[in-house]
């Protein structure tokens, strides 16, 4: 049996490995279009923070671990799949056959039709190749831009912001992670943020990026090593040697036009306004698509032996009932483990797809999960104390919390996504929240051991 992958991201790691384990004998061969070793894109901004060197970013820290598991780990990027044939074509003219195919092809940064998004200065924080160019212009008193204060957003303002820099944030939203955060939560972010001495642009959308006239980029500089704090507690790896300040350097050469009329000086401009799933290859296949690869709680697409992990698939929540895009690193690891099982011919199903962000924004901990802004019908509570920068959001969806919001009730996380994700039926302990939204560890206490647990996946 030949397995092709295409993404060397998590979850295409994990489903090789998978497979491995299941299917010994069989052949497994994974198409990355990056030159690095496989690597996790979360751990770029720990790159940028100076917390790790680039090998920190690898999935895998042995040399030999690919071909010790006899993973054939090749660079190319997938045009065209051709299910009829059973292979994939790649972007240097060859094909590659396979009996099952696996989509973990990630996402890709958006690109705003702005006038000068592709100027020099101008870049994404998605690769290690984008954190390099990133790293040799975001010294310690430069001016950076950054459009777009999303999750991703706001993960890559924290590591812009440790690289002291002087930073301005540029939003179309009303509120900062608009897409994670209800009004108040958003504000709050946004407040806490300014009082950092970040520059924060809501309701606002940058109209163009132009040079400044007579301005002539800066060439990177030499610097000598430092050190920059601790070990990052999510990844937990080693600490890496951070720029010092540059030589003394003239005007920025950027100007960026805002939709406000406001003009402002730039040194360099991130690109952070969001991804999209990388879909473009299946065009034609019979593969079918809606957001991302529509799949079934198999984790198998429309087309028998074909299945799609990670970023770009549209997975099937069984619990909800709906197919859900939901990019984060946990979902990406559970699909592609499920997927691999399946294609190593060991029966598994997903059955929920993690709905889960937390963040922590300069020092302030944020988190959503599930349905935050509601379902129709439902019930909810809020809770807010600026002073003490707290704030609780519930929705309730019969007598279940189906979603919430939080900043600052960081004793509550795992509480929170236990009712949630374990669809908690909470009888009486619904009135007691609605009455007193900060209770929700005495129900979660009374009424979570009443019923079996939700698992993620079931092998």
């Amino acid at each position: 049996m030949k397995h092709v992958i295409l993404g060397a991201g998590p979850a295409g790691v994990i489903a090789a490995e998978t497979i491995r384990k299941h299917a010994p004998d069989d052949s497994i061969v994974i198409v990355g279009d990056e030159p690095e070793a496989p690597y996790s894109r979360m751990a770029i901004p720990y790159l940028l923070m100076g917390n790790i060197k680039e090998e920190g970013t690898h999935l895998r820290h042995a040399a030999d671990h690919y071909a010790r598991l006899r993973i054939d780990v090749r660079r190319g990027r997938a045009k065209r799949v051709d299910t009829s044939a059973k292979q994939v074509l790649l972007d240097d003219g060859s094909a590659v056959p396979y009996d099952r195919l696996l989509i973990a092809t990630g996402s890709s940064p958006a690109t705003p039709p702005i006038p000068g998004i592709d100027a020099p200065g101008v870049h994404s924080c998605w690769t290690l190749a984008d954190a390099r160019a990133i790293m040799a212009l975001a010294r310690p008193g430069a001016q950076v831009l950054q459009m777009g204060a999303g999750f991703i957003g706001c993960i890559i303002l924290e590591a812009l912001a440790a690289r002291g820099v002087e930073l301005a944030v540029v939003e179309m939203g009303d509120r900062m992670v608009p897409r994670m955060m209800g009004p108040t939560a958003g504000g709050m972010i946004k407040d806490w943020c300014e009082s950092k001495g970040v520059a924060v642009y809501t309701g606002a959308r940058v109209d163009a990026i132009e040079p400044h006239r007579g301005a002539a980029a800066p060439a990177p500089q030499a610097h000598e090593p430092g050190l920059l704090g601790k070990i990052a507690q999510a990844i937990g790896l080693g600490h890496a040697d951070a720029p010092a300040p540059p030589a003394a350097a003239g005007r920025a050469p950027i100007t960026v036009r805002l939709s406000t009329g406001r003009s402002l000086p730039a040194d360099l401009v991130i690109n952070a306004t969001g991804v999209k799933p990388n879909i473009g290859c299946l065009e034609g296949s019979g593969v079918r698509c809606l957001v991302g690869v529509l799949t079934d709680e198999h984790m198998q697409t429309s087309v028998p032996g074909v299945y799609a992990a990670g970023d770009c698939a549209e997975a099937f929540d069984k619990f909800s009932g709906k197919t859900v895009v939901s990019a984060i690193q946990p979902n990406a690891a559970d699909q592609g483990r499920v997927a691999g099982l399946n294609m190593a011919g060991h029966k598994a199903e997903l059955n929920a797809v993690t709905q889960i962000n937390v963040l922590d924004t300069l020092g302030l901990i944020s988190a959503s999960f599930g349905d935050w802004q509601g379902v129709p019908g439902g019930q909810h509570v809020e809770l807010t104390d600026r002073e003490t920068g707290r704030h609780l959001s519930l929705q309730f969806g019969g007598d279940r919390l189906v979603g919430c919001n939080s900043i600052g009730w960081t004793e509550h996380v795992g509480v929170m996504r236990g009712l949630v994700e374990g669809q908690v039926s909470l009888g009486p302990w619904k009135e007691r929240l609605l009455a007193d939204p900060t209770r929700l560890m005495e129900a979660y206490l009374a009424r979570a051991q009443a019923q079996e647990p939700r698992g993620l996946v079931k092998a």
